[in-house]
């Protein structure tokens, strides 16, 4: 089969609409001489005359006034499926399903929120949840999670992100704590203790691991748990002392949580590195309008909760350090 030129379909519909050479070459930003010569092509493509003079116009004959409509209607959604993905789409009344993968203290912390400013834009979209227990990144790339929170691995360096905010772990305990009974918190002071930490594969090494600071005594850890929340929980009702991220202790939306659960705070006197915490998507859904709109206001509402891209850090100090509420 001969390959058809779809700009003789676009040339037909101007031509069908105007009546005239003159008028189309003009819409079309051609020459008269030749827009004549695709009124030609378009004859001999269709074995009839299309348009012929009556007088000084031209009309259709019977066949192009049958064409009309189907040759307008094609002409546009052609125009349609090659228009830039920024076209126009009503959020407001789309329906699909929306997947974030993120860790349980995301969930904790602002799935709410996200549910919240979703809804406002997109009230017919489903949210789906789900746990976060590696960074596999493989369901990003099959499309089964459209955006993830949480640390960039180093095995997927296609995916697009961006960062949310600047993250470091601190220390929690109860109140009443014997550790917060007699000055400064030393590094052998903290060692001292027993510790609860959190882990999805439910390892015992944990965040203090990785410190770069290898010189100060080493920590005993007593409890694992899937999640940060569940640490902080832990660390309220006993005298295990919890490690978690500074983000986990509240934030724009849910300020003192620390002091609703009976907890302090401390900065941990050893030097463990940041946490980078970003949104993640695949290349595939970077264009996409819809996944664009959604994406944006989950990461609007992780940077309204943490304003200036950084939870406030106690300063640090030489000798330990005091509990900062």
């Amino acid at each position: 089969m001969e390959d058809i030129d779809l700009n003789l379909v676009t040339a037909l519909d101007v031509l069908l609409s105007e009546g005239s050479v003159t008028g189309a070459a003009r819409r079309l930003g051609l020459s008269t001489s030749a827009m004549s010569r695709t009124l030609t092509r378009l004859r001999m493509s269709t074995g009839d005359p299309l348009l012929v003079r009556a007088g000084r116009k031209l009309v259709p004959t019977p066949h192009a006034a049958a064409l009309r409509d189907r040759v307008h209607a094609i002409a546009s959604d052609a125009r349609a499926v090659l228009r830039p993905a920024t076209a126009d789409v009503d959020i407001a009344t789309h329906a699909s399903t929306f997947t974030v993968r993120a860790a349980a203290s995301f969930m904790e912390m602002l799935s709410g929120p996200v549910v919240a400013a979703l809804g406002e834009i997109a009230p017919l979209v489903r949210i789906r949840f789900v746990p976060k227990p590696d960074r596999d990144p493989q369901a990003l790339r099959d499309g089964t999670v459209d955006l993830e929170i949480g640390k960039r691995g180093d095995d997927a360096p296609e995916l697009h992100t961006r960062m949310l905010f600047h993250d470091w772990h601190v220390a929690v305990a109860r109140a009443g704590h014997p550790l917060f009974a007699s000055g400064r918190i030393t590094p052998a002071r903290y060692a001292a203790c027993r510790h609860v930490i959190a882990s999805q594969l439910g390892d015992f090494g944990g965040p203090a691991d990785d410190s770069t600071d290898k010189s100060g005594p080493s920590h005993t850890v007593h409890v694992v748990v899937p999640g940060y929340p569940d640490a902080m929980r832990v660390a309220a009702s006993t005298d295990l002392i919890a490690l978690v991220p500074r983000s986990s202790l509240g934030n724009a939306f849910s300020p003192g949580l620390t002091e609703a659960l009976g907890l302090r705070s401390f900065e941990i006197p050893a030097r463990l590195p940041e946490i980078l915490v970003s949104a993640l998507w695949h290349p595939r859904m970077h264009g996409d309008p819809v996944h664009r709109r959604l994406r944006d206001a989950v990461i609007a509402v992780c940077q309204r909760a943490y304003p200036d891209g950084r939870a406030p850090r106690p300063p640090a100090r030489r000798a330990g350090t005091r509990a900062a509420g």
